[in-house]
């Protein structure tokens, strides 16, 4: 079995998880049960999935639960487009995370690619 915090994209999307959940905690009060709601779930789905995947006895078992949390970090990417639309978040702060989003699918995939060549 994996320690999932010993993976840096773990450590880097949690991180990035309590990032969404102070911004988010400015959104209004009436999306809490909409994109405050839903982009927490997606953000927080990342690491979780990572974990999840630790867990697994393969290496395919382990890259399934990449997939799903790529699908996540997609998701919540999207969501942020749609905050920073709607005004929720300021343009530089859509910036930052959107960086952040970036790097966070771009080593999900680079570890899922390191465990299909195994």
């Amino acid at each position: 079995m994996r320690d999932f915090k010993k993976y840096d994209i773990w450590q880097l999307s949690h991180l990035f998880t309590l990032e969404v959940y102070r911004i988010t905690n400015l959104f209004p009060k009436e999306e809490l049960y909409g994109i405050t709601s839903q982009l927490r779930r997606a953000s927080s789905s990342i690491p979780t999935n990572i974990s999840e995947g630790c867990g697994r006895n393969s290496d395919a078992e382990f890259n399934h639960f990449l997939n799903i949390a790529l699908g996540s970090a997609l998701e919540t990417e999207y969501l942020l487009i749609l905050s920073k639309d709607l005004r929720y978040i300021e343009e530089s702060t859509f910036i930052d995370l959107e960086i952040k989003i970036n790097i966070v699918k771009s080593k999900i995939y680079s570890l899922k690619n390191r465990l299909t060549s195994q």
